[in-house]
């Protein structure tokens, strides 16, 4: 399951979205810090090939991916140092896979900015500042520790302490870790503080719907440029919150007509999901029997054995083969039985790298 935390400043629309995307109805209001508790909810995966699947199965049930999102309190300027309520909730968003950074990009003089003017750039150097700090606490007892450590011959220790240190050198000057050159041996000696500036990032730039449905405004503009000059590993997804709270009131059967009369393609939840799965390197196969058609999410280049564990460990640890039918193929002739007589099912192995979009049925004995 795909985990993304969201951060920002107060009054972005962070909330707004959380409430858009999960219904789950979390207090938004134009005045800071209106969200105290975390707020946790889970999202189906929009996947019309699930829905395909399941017309032609007609199973007992049909179960669609789900990521979780998790939103915390508006950070603000020293919110590491306890400014705010943001600081407490940090924590929350450190077990995520990814950072879902809301930024405001739409001017508005009825809702209030903390920081004054509309600057997404500013915005985006504030919180990425905090979560650094954030990051600075965590490294320094690990640091303090691993030197201990050291000095009565821990190898583990001593092994770990160049990449600490570099961390922490960077991370005193507020340096965020997505601008700091790192090996991958150095990545994984950081990876079990759960580092959030080592997180993949998404920026959701929040934007009126007529930039939504036309070019891109000049704050988006500007944001993409920060990211590109500072080469950091992340993407920029646009949405309106005004928008996807309007599509979370309407039935499910109404929505594309609303979209379509505003000239746009999709709604911001598959954009933002989109970009998660693209980000962190995602794709979805399917499995189809009698009693349930359902998605799974796995990692781009996993094997059939890997792909397996996500149902059970069992499956991959007993695995044998792997009955294997591509979508196109499974649509095209109707599911397993069609699939079988125009002899388009293989038996992939151990070494094989599933596909997105693969329909499997795992043989495996424990």
């Amino acid at each position: 399951m795909l985990k993304l935390g969201i951060v920002g400043l107060p009054n972005v629309g962070k909330s707004s979205l959380f409430n858009a995307l999960t219904a789950a109805k979390a207090e938004a209001a134009n005045y800071p810090f209106c969200t105290v508790e975390p707020n946790v909810g889970m999202v189906e995966v929009p996947d019309q090939r699930l829905d395909a699947l399941a017309k032609i199965v007609v199973p007992e049930r049909t179960v669609p991916a789900v990521v979780q999102f998790v939103d915390i309190a508006g950070l603000v300027k020293g919110a590491s140092q306890g400014e705010g309520l943001g600081n407490k909730f940090l924590t929350n968003i450190r077990e995520t896979d990814a950072i879902v950074h809301v930024v405001r990009c739409f001017e508005d003089a009825d809702v209030t900015h903390v920081m004054g003017g509309v600057d997404p750039v500013r915005d985006r150097e504030v919180i990425e500042f905090e979560l650094a700090l954030s990051d600075l606490g965590s490294v320094e007892k690990r640091l303090d520790k691993s030197k201990r450590a050291a000095r009565t011959g821990d190898k583990e220790a001593t092994a770990e302490l160049p990449a600490l240190e570099k961390a922490n050198a960077a991370l005193t000057e507020g340096k965020a870790l997505w601008h700091v050159a790192l090996t991958d041996d150095e990545r994984a000696m950081l990876s079990t503080l759960q580092l959030l500036t080592l997180k993949p990032i998404l920026y959701a730039a929040n934007v009126t719907d007529g930039e939504l449905a036309g070019d891109e405004g000049p704050h988006v503009t500007a944001l993409r440029a920060a990211i590109a000059n500072d080469h950091e590993p992340a993407e920029v997804v646009t949405f309106s919150a005004k928008i996807e709270g309007e599509l979370a009131d309407l039935a499910p059967e109404d929505r594309a007509e609303f979209l379509q009369s505003l000239g746009i393609e999709s709604a911001g939840l598959d954009r933002l999901i989109r970009g998660g799965y693209h980000l962190l390197g995602l794709q979805t196969y399917f499995t189809a029997g009698e009693k349930e058609v359902r998605a799974w999410t796995i990692h781009n280049g996993d094997t059939a054995p890997k792909a397996a564990g996500v149902i059970h460990t069992d499956f991959e640890r007993g695995f044998i083969r792997a009955e294997t039918v591509g979508y196109d193929d499974f649509i095209a002739t109707g599911g397993w039985k069609g699939a079988k007589e125009k002899g388009v099912v293989r038996s992939e192995g151990k070494e094989y790298v599933v596909a997105d979009g693969d329909v499997l049925l795992f043989r495996f004995n424990v």
